[in-house]
């Protein structure tokens, strides 16, 4: 069967593919086709993120499907609304590629995109495209605070338990197995290629009362850090209450500690809170010396991504 490419089908070709596999949630009042979209805002404020995936920095073509690529792009932007406590409401995307990608490379993107969206009742709609000579995802994501407060990173304070949910070092193990060739184990290499950020655990966290929360995409102690800085507080983190997954061989610890992309929550909350069980406590909070984080009463030494020290 003969392919087709963007350049082939031109931008408004291209444009009318993709919506037609978009649908349009509720909290989206008009979708694509005019000069902007329209999103229902019911609690009167709105939370906004972008993120930007760049093709050979954030993601290799040869090791990522297209279907991947987009669940990918999605779920850091959703992961860091549900991380202010708030429910996604709608993502924009901007997508700049070559003009001989294929047009079914960029509409197995936005299924990925549709389908992350999809479980937190979210909807793509609208966004750009524009030729360049490399694949481009500049991603923006909004959010509903239902009337409630945002969770910050600055409401951390001395007494507070420090609490987990989701998976921390799987991707960054992953990458590491797929930059020195070796296919497996698959569970690793998956979470690389996907996240699976617990989406409810921002919401989940602000009723139980979380002081702060962040999204843990840079890395444990790196997105910790910045809770630290914006409460003045120092976290102390408990080594052995981290899981180390044998399948992370002996960078293990390394891996949950400064390992991105997997998309985990990290939180503070008063220590009388019952947690429940998908939460895991791995240190508190204190005061006295400088904001930071340690590692069993140590400085950790690299904290996790920088984009311009990486």
């Amino acid at each position: 069967m003969p392919t087709i490419t963007i350049g082939e089908l031109g931008e408004f070709g291209l444009i009318e593919r993709l919506t037609a596999r978009l649908p349009q949630g509720p909290a989206v009042a008009l979708g694509p086709g005019d000069d902007a979209a329209v999103i229902a805002a019911p609690d009167g404020r709105v939370v906004a993120t972008s993120d930007l995936l760049v093709e050979g920095r954030h993601f290799r073509r040869d090791w990522s499907g297209p279907y991947d690529i987009g669940r990918k792009a999605a779920a850091q932007n959703l992961a860091d609304v549900a991380a202010m406590g708030a429910r996604p409401t709608a993502l924009l995307l901007g997508l700049a590629a070559p003009a001989d990608t294929e047009v079914a490379w960029v509409l197995e993107l936005a299924d990925g995109l549709r389908e992350e969206c999809g479980p937190v009742g979210a909807s793509v709609a609208g966004g750009d495209v524009v030729r360049a000579p490399q694949v481009v995802l500049a991603v923006t994501a909004l959010g509903d605070l239902g009337g409630g407060p945002p969770l910050t990173r600055s409401g951390a304070r001395p007494g507070d338990v420090v609490a987990v949910r989701g998976r921390l070092g799987f991707a960054s193990a992953g990458l590491e197995l797929l930059t020195r060739g070796i296919d497996g184990p698959a569970e690793l290499l998956d979470a690389h290629r996907r996240p699976r950020p617990p989406y409810e655990a921002g919401p989940q966290a602000r009723a139980l009362g979380a002081t702060a929360l962040v999204d843990v995409s840079d890395g444990l102690v790196q997105d910790l850090g910045h809770i630290a800085a914006a409460s003045g507080v120092r976290v102390e983190l408990d080594g052995a209450a981290l899981p180390v997954p044998e399948s992370f061989g002996p960078n293990g610890l390394r891996h949950v500690l400064t390992g991105g992309d997997d998309h985990a929550f990290a939180g503070t909350f008063p220590p009388e809170v019952a947690l429940p069980p998908e939460w895991s406590v791995v240190g508190r909070v204190t005061a006295g010396g400088p904001a930071g984080v340690l590692v069993d009463g140590r400085p950790p030494g690299a904290g996790g991504w920088d984009h311009f020290r990486s």
